[in-house]
C-alpha cells in the first residue's frame, strides 16, 4: 500500500467521522440509528469523556464513534460472506487502515480541534440535520450501484483512495433505514 498524503487522510476520516456520527442510534434528535451508541454528543458519551479525559475528550468520542461503525460495518461484511473481499468506507484493507488510525492518533496525541483539522464541512456534533448530511454526500455524484445480498455494490473497480471514499460516501444516498454497507470488491 502507498503511502497517502496526510490531507488524503484527513479527507477520508472526516467522511468517516461524519458517517459515524450520523449512524448513532442515541441523542435528541435521533440520527439514523444505525449503531447503537451515543458517543458524541455531550449528553451521551461526550459528556463521559469530558469528566474523564479533560484533554482529548473530542478525540475519544470520534475515535470511538468510528469503531462503533467499523464494528457493524466488518459483521455486515462478515455476514454477506465479504469479509477481506470487499472495501467500504471503514474497511480500506490493512495498509490503508492502519495509516488511518495512526493520523487519528496523531490529531489526539497533538490535541488538534477536530474542527479547525477537518475544516469548516465538519459539522459532527452540531444539531443533526438529514439534510445536512444528504447535502454533504450528494456532491461526490451517483455512483453507479448495484443492489446485492451484502449490500450496495459500487461498481467502481479502479477507483482507490480518496476517490473510492467520496463513491463509498455517495453510496450512501438514499439514505435507509438499515446501514445500506457500500462496498467495492477488492482487487477487482
Amino acid at each position: 500500500m502507498d503511502r497517502v498524503s496526510p490531507a488524503h487522510l484527513d479527507e477520508i476520516l472526516s467522511l468517516q467521522l461524519a458517517v459515524a456520527w450520523a449512524g448513532d442510534a442515541a441523542g435528541e434528535p435521533a440520527r439514523l440509528g444505525w449503531w447503537k451508541s451515543d458517543l458524541v454528543d455531550g449528553e451521551g458519551g461526550g459528556d463521559l469523556f469530558t469528566r474523564l479525559v479533560p484533554r482529548t475528550a473530542k478525540w475519544a468520542s470520534l475515535i470511538l464513534v468510528r469503531e462503533a461503525a467499523r464494528l457493524v460495518d466488518s459483521a455486515a461484511r462478515e455476514q454477506s460472506g465479504l469479509a477481506e473481499r470487499a472495501f467500504t468506507l471503514f474497511h480500506f484493507g490493512f495498509g490503508m487502515d492502519e495509516q488511518l488510525a495512526d493520523r487519528l492518533v496523531f490529531h489526539r496525541q497533538q490535541q488538534h480541534e477536530p474542527a479547525h483539522v477537518f475544516g469548516d464541512g465538519f459539522f459532527v456534533g452540531e444539531a443533526w440535520s438529514k439534510p445536512a448530511f444528504e447535502a454533504l454526500l450528494a456532491p461526490f455524484g451517483v455512483p453507479k450501484v448495484e443492489a446485492t445480498p451484502g449490500g450496495r455494490l459500487v461498481l467502481a473497480p479502479k477507483a482507490r483512495g480518496i476517490e473510492l471514499a467520496r463513491l463509498l460516501a455517495a453510496a450512501l444516498l438514499p439514505l435507509a433505514a438499515k446501514y445500506p454497507s457500500p462496498y467495492v470488491e477488492a482487487g477487482g
